[in-house]
């Protein structure tokens, strides 16, 4: 049995309450994070056995309403990176080039960001959730130019069809000073 994540995004706070309680019910999961997002979005995710996770999702989406579902996503051998990402507490001791890759919703980062750590031997900087940004979600990663770029369309490629993506960048070195305003 493997372990996965399930995330569900909920259009506003209290289906995603209810959401988050269905999904918790449904099967042996683990709370990582529940709570309000920008712009009153409210964000569930579970870990667990790939199985449980997605029948947590199920029963979430069945109990939010597919009206008020914003994206959702079960991921199977989620990258170790992603956890230390998400909390902000990763050590970069250097940035190289920098790939960025924003999307509108937090699910489709998190594929990204798993996708690209999974595609190039790159350091996961951040991935920022949507707070005080629109309800907008930021991944950004550090590494050689070659594997910043393959990075960077391999995250946006695995994104790209569901409409979530909003730009990517890669810059080979950006200026020392740009360094304090990632972290």
């Amino acid at each position: 049995m493997k372990r996965a994540i399930g995330l569900m995004e909920i259009k506003n706070i209290a289906k995603g309450l209810l959401a988050a309680d269905a999904m918790l019910k449904a099967a042996n999961v683990e709370l990582i994070m529940a709570n309000p997002l920008c712009p009153g979005k409210y964000i569930v995710m579970v870990a667990g056995d790939v199985g449980a996770v997605q029948s947590a999702v199920r029963s979430g989406h069945s109990a939010g309403g597919s009206e008020n579902i914003v994206d959702e996503t079960v991921l199977p051998n989620i990258h170790d990176d992603i956890f230390k990402a998400i909390s902000g507490s990763t050590e970069i001791k250097s940035i190289r080039a920098l790939g960025v890759i924003e999307t509108y919703s937090v699910a489709a980062a998190i594929v990204a960001a798993d996708t690209a750590a999974k595609s190039a031997a790159i350091e996961l900087m951040e991935v920022r959730l949507a707070r005080g940004m629109g309800g907008k979600a930021i991944v950004s990663f550090t590494g050689e130019i070659a594997s910043v770029n393959s990075a960077v369309r391999a995250g946006t490629a695995a994104i790209q069809d569901k409409g979530f993506l909003v730009d990517q960048l890669v810059i080979a070195a950006p200026h020392h000073a740009l360094h304090k305003a990632l972290f």
